[in-house]
């Protein structure tokens, strides 16, 4: 029902958060789960049987909705299906498998490749299927790794990897308490932050991306937060032609990380010599 995903491959060996990796598929009891949830550790959904009370499930379904974790009740045969231990309480976590990294993991891949870093940053992306899809296009198109935060955002969980079709498991993620302060050490490290936002002067084709650069992609609602845009230095928009004020945030995602591949691999393409005239 719930299938093990493997390890990063062909990436240099990536230095997991500690309490990010996870230990075990299943986290069972009342008490591991709240402290599991505390820690921010990787939980694809709480499983509660049904009928099971109490101030303790109460505050499990609470921190679980601050934390963007779904939670379910099931019956007796379904949550025997998940544990047969009777220790349970009448509760259990499931927990996921993808090993968050560093930021300077993300960075150690560019250095490996020779190239300079391109990073996509995801300003609280809550949809499962649209950081699924961040994710495939990012990998697809070369991104050195992605950033997201802690809260208010959706984690990489068993949802995100299977629309990211097996993509999770060879792009490096980090996930930050604070990505205005992640911005502010990024351009120390020499990177120029280029936010997207449909009410931008500049085109997403106006930019140079030879640089480091990091991509900032905002909420699928609200976009960026304005303490985050204050930190781009770049602004951009993607030019609608229809009815619609707004393209899907995986879609202007993709568009801005493959315009900045295209433009970098204009001048890392060799020119065959012209044929000779007739």
């Amino acid at each position: 029902m719930f299938e093990e995903t493997g390890t990063l491959e062909e990436q240099p060996r990536l230095r997991a958060i500690h309490d990010r990796k996870p230990t075990a598929n299943i986290i069972a009891g009342r008490n591991p789960v709240m402290e599991a949830l505390k820690a921010g550790t990787i939980i694809e959904k709480v499983v509660i049987l049904a009928g099971v009370k109490g101030n303790a499930i109460e505050k499990i379904k609470t921190m679980a909705k601050r934390n963007r974790v779904p939670f379910v009740e099931v019956g007796k045969q379904k949550f025997r299906e998940l544990v047969s231990d009777t220790t349970t309480q009448g509760v259990v976590a499931i927990v996921g498998t993808k090993e968050y990294v560093e930021l300077d993991d993300i960075l150690a891949v560019a250095q490996k490749r020779n190239e300079p870093p391109l990073v996509l940053i995801l300003d609280e992306i809550e949809d499962p299927q649209n950081l699924g899809a961040l994710i495939r296009t990012a990998e697809c198109a070369g991104i050195h790794g992605i950033v997201i935060p802690k809260h208010h955002a959706a984690s990489v969980n068993q949802t995100v990897a299977k629309t990211s079709s097996g993509a999770s498991e060879y792009l490096p993620v980090a996930k930050v308490v604070n990505i205005a302060n992640t911005l502010d050490d990024l351009k120390q490290k020499g990177f120029w932050i280029i936010g997207t936002d449909g009410e931008a002067e500049k085109l997403y084709t106006d930019v140079d991306y030879s640089t480091p650069i990091a991509i900032v992609i905002g909420n699928e609602g609200k976009g960026i937060r304005q303490l985050v845009k204050e930190k781009c230095d770049f602004v951009v928009k993607i030019p609608l032609y229809g009815k619609v004020g707004s393209l899907n945030a995986s879609v202007a995602g993709a568009l801005v990380m493959y315009e900045a591949v295209r433009k970098r691999k204009m001048f890392d393409v060799p020119h065959e010599p012209a044929p000779p005239a007739n």
